[in-house]
């Protein structure tokens, strides 16, 4: 199955000279592209809509700096899945692991760069979007620093934890693509030591013992430290609250208007919108900013480093209770960088023919481009 939307590829040239001379990348179908109706995974969305006007500046950064737009990428139904099956377009494949899902919502995004169909790609990440499917392609990928500037020409899911990130076959080009579009951001630096986040290794010990050991042999560092304080499900609770919340404010008013058409398990997915209560959604947020700093406080010291997904990989005919396991360990996890606003890279370690190993790294705000210099510190020889 193909990576890109359904017609002719998507092009647009570069507008300028710099870093990215001569490099091809595509874009997540909720990115706006000029002269192109953002379709957001859905065919209702996109009868709907009428074509952008301009570039999301995320885009335009790269095409000023040499690049050449190649595609537009499925996306699972407006991002609301991590698996990358989506019911109108079908799943983009996983070009190293074909027995296996792409991850998602940035599955078509991870699959071109995956298959070497371009050099990088833009997906969004929410709850894992871009963390989840590079690892399982085998792919560095970045959740960067929460900045609302970078949501600018972009779908809005759940604005408070959405994030603009992107995907790589090395360290290299992912901090390439890093300078070019954090090119105004304040720089900030990364502590110098590690920790581990036990309970994130003792949940894939729980599915994976052998990967999980090999995981915190690579891990480069034997502290540890309890972030969940034994109530993983407060963490989720929270998550889905504020998220779903969110997902209300920005799409409630058309899902009302345009009943539109979506698979069986996105449609169960937003049809808890129905049921939310505003009292405990505020409860909510006041517990997110605790939990906020506690992870701050961390980062403040050592970077956090955790396995990217609780599990290698999801096969392509995984039942739905394991699809839903795996979907609540997945957000529980990726909750951590989401509630600060913190970067999260996540780097292939390790990729064997039956399945790759991935270990992901959490520093302190506005410190990717440090942070992806210590993860290729790290692992140096696959930048």
């Amino acid at each position: 199955m193909s990576a890109f939307v359904p017609g002719p590829r998507l092009q647009a040239a570069a507008t300028g000279s710099g870093t990215l001379d001569g490099l091809r990348f595509a874009v997540k179908d909720l990115i706006d592209v000029a002269g192109s109706t953002t379709g957001g995974g859905n065919p209702d969305w996109l009868a709907t809509h009428t074509p952008a006007s301009r570039h999301a500046p995320c885009v335009a950064k790269l095409l000023a700096a040499g690049a050449h737009l190649d595609g537009k990428t499925i996306t699972d139904e407006l991002a609301y899945s991590l698996e990358g099956v989506n019911a109108h377009y079908g799943t983009p494949l996983n070009p190293r692991w074909p027995h296996a899902l792409p991850g998602g919502s940035s599955s078509g995004s991870a699959s071109a760069v995956a298959a070497r169909e371009v050099d990088f790609a833009l997906g969004t990440d929410t709850g894992g979007s871009v963390r989840v499917p590079a690892a399982f392609c085998g792919l560095w990928g970045i959740r960067p620093t929460h900045d609302d500037a970078m949501l600018d020409g972009v779908l809005r899911f759940a604005p408070c934890f959405d994030t603009v990130g992107w995907f790589a076959r090395s360290g290299d080009m992912l901090a390439c693509v890093a300078n070019v579009l954090l090119d105004d951001v304040p720089a900030a630096g990364v502590p110098g030591s590690l920790v581990r986040f036990k309970e994130a290794f003792d949940a894939r010990a729980a599915i994976e013992p052998d990967d999980a050991q090999r995981l915190r042999e690579l891990s480069s560092t034997q502290e540890e430290v309890e972030i969940f304080a034994g109530d993983p499900a407060r963490w989720l609770h929270v998550y889905q609250q504020l998220q779903d919340n969110d997902i209300r404010a920005s799409l409630g008013a058309w899902i009302e208007a345009s009943a539109p058409r979506f698979g069986v398990d996105i449609a169960a997915r937003f049809a808890r919108l129905r049921s939310l209560d505003d009292a405990q959604v505020e409860r909510c947020r006041v517990m997110c900013e605790t939990l906020a700093e506690q992870v701050e406080r961390i980062v403040s010291g050592a970077l956090i480093v955790l396995p990217t997904t609780p599990r290698a990989l999801l096969a392509k005919n995984e039942s739905p209770e394991g699809i839903d396991s795996f979907y609540r360990d997945a957000l529980t996890m990726n909750s951590v960088a989401a509630f600060a606003g913190l970067p999260q890279v996540t780097v292939p370690v390790l990729s064997e023919a039956s399945r790759p190993l991935a270990l992901s790294f959490i520093g302190p705000r506005n410190s990717d481009r440090a942070l992806i210099a210590r993860v290729r510190e790290l692992f140096p020889n696959l930048s």
